[in-house]
């Protein structure tokens, strides 16, 4: 954006009774002018997204809720975890992994990864700042982004800037179900989000809410602790072997979608996962009608990776259980009747997208569930700069292939618009303040 524009939005301001442009409503808050992007998220999609950026010439700033990056893997993660998927389909973009890392990193071989990411691209987000709201100003043609510190602070602070690029992603707030007799439990209800180790829960009957790839993992990591955990499995669900045939299963799946289509590769999976791991429906695992590529394409519900879990369910190491009909005074009441013991629940319910809550647009996401109303891969670019990454379901393979859209979209502009902008006074109480003081 040229001196124009700034000379525009000043001449608005100071000479436009109609134009009510008060940047910061009052001397307490701070107001920052930001020449390039502003990210909302310091996970992995807004780390790739600030790289791709960088790459391209184009300065971001990222703004983070908590006082670190990744903060969903270093906070709400258990110790066990591992990538789900071999390390080549996690990487970023313009990084990638150590020749050293396993094919399988673990949770602080990765969050390592990360924070060399970030050293490598110098980005440095600003932490313990909250986002409450982001509205396009049309008045102004800016984004004007409010920020409330998550540090005790009472200072809030406004940016202004000409994008927003919402790196939130789809995991950002648990699920937490409403179960009748939540509150005559007594024992220990957690989510996975508080969950670290099945050390706490040893000798102890547990009952794991959530067939995911979370909840299977959980129980194998409270067996090996030796506790006693039940699976609540109230759906279908698709389990495959994490490796058929030498190779990965979502590699092999990835190769094979080059050359058949899907229901073909469908087909292949399941009948080789039936050799490997046996019929799973004797266990009370049925398979949903769909394939698990199908399935994953129409609804994001990514199938199980089995690591040694379906062996404790066949032992009976880890019991199957039906839905929950209701919880009573240290016990669970399924919805077969059968009423049983247990010393702590724990919901492996997922997580879900926090974008409504401060996005203030009803164009370009979704009220319902936070994510973009249109489908991959057309989802990362909505109107008045403002844009999307880590939400297509897709995981790392997918924010990074919208990291490098929205990079080389903004720099078409950038180029155009903002080769030589720099931090500007605003009228009024707006301060002036130096990006990199932050």
């Amino acid at each position: 954006m040229d001196d124009y524009y700034l000379r525009e939005i000043e001449g608005k301001t100071a000479n436009d009774p109609y134009c009510n442009i008060n940047f910061c409503g009052s001397s307490s808050k701070r107001c920052v002018w930001v020449p390039g992007p502003v990210i909302v998220g310091a996970g992995p999609s807004g780390l790739a997204a600030a790289a791709c950026l960088k790459e391209k010439g184009v300065p971001s700033l990222i703004l983070e809720r908590s006082n670190c990056i990744a903060s969903l893997w270093q906070l709400k993660t258990y110790d066990r975890l591992k990538l789900h998927l071999p390390k080549q389909f996690c990487e970023l973009p313009l990084m990638s992994f150590p020749q050293d890392f396993p094919t399988y990193p673990t949770k602080h071989q990765f969050i390592k990864y990360l924070e060399d990411y970030a050293d490598r691209f110098e980005i440095r987000p600003v932490f313990n700042q909250r986002v409450v709201s982001a509205e396009f100003d049309k008045v102004l043609g800016f984004w004007r982004v409010r920020t409330a510190a998550e540090a005790g602070e009472a200072a809030e602070t406004e940016y202004v800037c000409r994008w927003v690029i919402a790196a939130t992603g789809e995991n950002a707030e648990a699920v937490v179900p409403a179960i009748e007799g939540m509150e005559e439990f007594g024992g220990e209800v957690v989510h996975t989000c508080l969950y670290k180790s099945g050390s706490v829960y040893k000798g102890k009957k547990v009952v794991v809410v959530g067939c995911g790839n979370s909840g299977m993992e959980v129980c194998l990591d409270l067996c090996n602790h030796n506790a006693t955990p039940s699976l609540v499995v109230r759906d279908t669900v698709h389990i495959l072997p994490r490796e058929m045939l030498g190779r990965s299963t979502f590699g092999l799946s990835m190769w094979l979608l080059k050359w058949l289509p899907m229901r073909l590769v469908d087909r292949f999976l399941l009948i080789v996962s039936r050799l490997i791991l046996g019929d799973t429906g004797r266990f009370g695992l049925d398979r949903p009608q769909l394939g698990p590529l199908e399935l994953k394409n129409l609804s994001g519900k990514t199938p199980v990776l089995d690591v040694g879990t379906l062996d404790k369910i066949k032992s009976g190491d880890i019991k199957i259980c039906p839905g929950i009909k209701r919880l009573r005074h240290q016990s669970v009441e399924f919805t077969d009747g059968r009423i049983e013991n247990f010393d702590a629940i724990i919901l492996a319910t997922g997580y879900k997208s926090n974008v409504p809550r401060w996005l203030k647009e009803n164009e370009m996401f979704s009220e319902k569930d936070g994510l973009p109303k249109r489908p991959f891969p057309n989802g990362w670019k909505g109107q008045c700069g403002l844009y999307a990454v880590g939400f297509t379901k897709r995981g790392l393979l997918g924010a990074s292939m919208d990291a490098r859209n929205i990079a080389a979209d903004i720099e078409s502009c950038w180029r155009t618009e903002s080769k030589h902008l720099s931090a500007i006074s605003w009228p009024y109480s707006m301060q002036k303040h130096i990006l990199s003081d932050n």
